[in-house]
């Protein structure tokens, strides 16, 4: 039988990423590249996923494999970060008094609002004039 490998799923806006762990020295590859590479640099993305290891003292004990998709790199960010602590969760149950006091277990559910009929965009009217 095929050992599972443990996962979890993650979103923000319109991102979702998959992602799977397994024992090692603490690598991460999103969608074939090191996070430096997909994240252009941006440190505050790339310090954004490590704060699920960081809260469960984790740190270099498994290496994480990502597939992401949709939305733009904030986004994927968020949901990196939110799978990887789902994935955790697989690992190690009592894990989850942790996660959900730092708030990386709740999907964040804001989404961008749809244009409406008869206005310019979401919130913005046309101009209105009396005459």
């Amino acid at each position: 039988m095929v050992e599972q490998k443990p996962h979890g799923t993650g979103r923000r806006k319109s991102s979702v990423a998959r992602v799977f762990l397994k024992p090692g020295k603490g690598s991460i590859i999103i969608n074939g590249s090191e996070p430096e590479k997909y994240f252009s640099g941006l440190k505050t993305l790339i310090c954004q996923l490590a704060v699920p290891f960081d809260v469960t003292s984790t740190q270099s004990q498994y290496d994480v494999s990502v597939n992401v998709y949709g939305g733009g790199i904030s986004g994927q960010a968020g949901a990196i970060t939110c799978g990887i602590a789902r994935a955790l969760l697989l690992v190690d149950a009592n894990y989850r008094p942790l996660l959900k006091k730092a708030g990386l277990l709740t999907r964040d559910p804001r989404m961008k609002e749809r244009k409406k009929y008869g206005q310019r965009g979401a919130r913005a009217r046309y101009q209105f004039s009396k005459r």
